[in-house]
């Protein structure tokens, strides 16, 4: 079904039944991506006496208990409770359906090869996603589809489907690139890295500090944070799907929780 889109005065269109999966499916009885260190996400049928979910062992339906930790075993969707006291679910604060989007493809920098910066000291190994490779990126895009942006590292493999973010760091962002991002009105940022900041970078969470417009060590909102932003990580989007614009669909689990797993979907707009 072709459905038009109408954007600031502007009218365009997306094939509904071309749904592109930019999510990693949690496999938890095959390999899966880990961050952080964590245990492997796991799931057994659930038993009670005589009764077993599971058809295989003589149960009448499956029925299974999952461990898993959304923040480290896969695709997860995560808001501004991340970093607060106060109990704040992304249930509630992810309000938009579908939403204008841009894809864009970046290589990661050096740390020592950049004038860019960070909340903590950097290493020579420490790799950078730069406010510069963002900004020529989007530099012949359309402001009409910045609500959303995902942003695929380079290279792009599919390693990043399974890998051990623990014997593999990932790139992360530097402080200007989040703040140019916070400053263009961007609302959902979507990455292929387990998290926007550095794995250990003393707790400070700087980047996610910036994105919501929280105080550094604040763990406080005020009246000009950005309770509605998500920041969705670990996604994996395929080399087929190309650079451009697109309505994301953002599906999450009805988690009250500061994050879910999530599933976001992407329709390539034309006109």
């Amino acid at each position: 079904m072709i459905v038009s889109i109408h954007i600031n005065n502007q009218n365009y269109k997306i094939d509904s039944t071309n749904p592109l999966d930019i999510s990693i499916p949690l496999n938890f009885s095959g390999e899966q991506p880990i961050a952080y260190g964590v245990e492997r996400a796991t799931s057994k049928p659930c038993e009670a006496e005589n009764l077993i979910g599971d058809t295989r062992r003589g149960g009448s339906c499956n029925f299974e208990e999952y461990e898993f930790i959304p923040h480290c075993n896969g695709t997860h969707t995560e808001c501004v409770g991340h970093i607060t006291h106060e109990r704040i679910s992304v249930h509630d604060c992810l309000r938009d359906a579908f939403v204008p989007a841009t894809l864009i493809s970046l290589e990661s920098e050096s740390a020592n090869q950049t004038d860019e910066t960070y909340a903590v000291n950097l290493d020579a190994q420490d790799k950078l996603i730069t406010k510069r490779a963002i900004e020529n990126a989007l530099k012949n895009g359309s402001e009409n589809f910045l609500q959303a942006l995902i942003i695929r590292t380079l290279p792009n493999d599919k390693s990043k489907l399974t890998r051990n973010y623990t014997e593999m760091p990932s790139p992360f962002f530097s402080t200007e690139a989040i703040k140019f991002i916070a400053e263009k009105g961007i609302k959902h940022l979507l990455v292929d890295m387990p998290s926007i900041d550095r794995t250990f970078d003393e707790g400070k969470l700087s980047n996610h500090r910036v994105f919501w417009n929280v105080e550094p060590g604040s763990f406080q909102l005020s009246e000009q944070s950005f309770p509605d932003n998500t920041i969705t990580e670990m996604i994996f989007v395929p080399d087929e799907i190309k650079d451009g614009t697109y309505l994301l669909n953002l599906q999450i689990a009805a988690f009250a929780a500061d994050a879910s797993p999530s599933r976001p979907i992407l329709f390539k707009v034309f006109d």
